[in-house]
């Protein structure tokens, strides 16, 4: 498909062509655009309207495997909704692993392969691939700058930005939350991310998660959450009996298509879309 209009979005300046010798392209998947081979990463501000805003902000991160990003359904859908409840959201389009140029091969090496899938009997699943993620760090902290410096324009209470990432954007998020020192979430909301026990850092946010137990991320694992527990920080947990993987704001027929809703009422009753006194 050609790419999409991008009115507002503002480059990061991280990084630079070398890092992705292919072309940023775009292609259409379940009617949702996806965006690859990023080679500059930007910023997009969605600012809710003045009457409704209260200050909280949250930056959101789509996923789709560190090799393109599902821009609409994990991204600027999201963003809107986010709005609608008065909180700024600012989507990151971040840099990727390089994938064939051609569509043809990317869709016949990358979209089409197998699942990882467990063993032989005894044997352990197949190991899911580990990235360098030093190039998305980099403009994760980036945006979470920019919006610092223009916070008072954007109307953002620093003290209420959160972070909220979706698949391979949760596993950025959960990274940006245990490895930076320049962005430090308010809250923290990895959707339908890993589930594996991490070390919590000392000044670790509260944590919101939500799952289907038919997503193949989820193998009865809930690590994550025990170590949140563990270290005494405030965690929630929603755990669906369907929704797969990649379901967005929602998809019809499914237990996950409140998650939504319960994201909002959590912040709400832990105070963060109320400006402190």
């Amino acid at each position: 498909m050609e790419a999409p209009d991008e009115p507002n979005a503002i480059p990061l300046n991280t990084g630079g062509v070398e890092d992705q010798p292919a072309s940023e392209s775009w292609f259409e998947q379940w009617g949702d655009p996806m965006a690859r081979n990023i080679t500059e990463a930007t910023l997009t501000p969605f600012l809710p309207d003045p009457d409704k805003a209260n200050g909280a902000a949250v930056l959101v991160a789509p996923g789709g495997g560190f090799m393109w990003l599902s821009m609409g359904n994990e991204g600027w859908e999201v963003a809107e909704a986010l709005n609608e409840q008065g909180i700024a959201a600012f989507v990151l389009k971040y840099r990727l692993q390089p994938t064939p140029d051609a569509l043809e091969a990317f869709d016949r090496e990358i979209m089409n392969r197998p699942r990882p899938a467990p063993g032989e009997e005894g044997e352990a699943p197949a190991p899911r691939p580990r990235w360098d993620l030093s190039n998305q760090l980099e403009d994760a902290e980036a945006a979470w700058q920019m919006i610092d410096d223009n916070a008072d324009e954007w109307g953002v209470d620093m003290d209420r930005l959160g972070m909220m990432g979706f698949s391979a954007g949760a596993g950025l998020t959960m990274h940006v939350t245990m490895n930076s020192d320049v962005a430090r979430p308010a809250f923290i909301a990895p959707i339908y991310g890993g589930m594996g026990a991490v070390e919590v850092p000392d000044d670790a946010p509260p944590l919101f998660v939500a799952i289907a137990t038919d997503d193949f991320l989820y193998e009865g694992d809930t690590g994550l959450i025990k170590s949140w527990y563990e270290a005494g920080k405030p965690v929630e947990m929603h755990l669906f009996q369907n929704g797969g993987h990649g379901f967005g704001l929602g998809n019809p027929d499914r237990t996950s298509n409140i998650w939504f809703t319960n994201y909002i009422h959590w912040l709400d009753v832990n105070g963060f879309l109320e400006a402190a006194e």
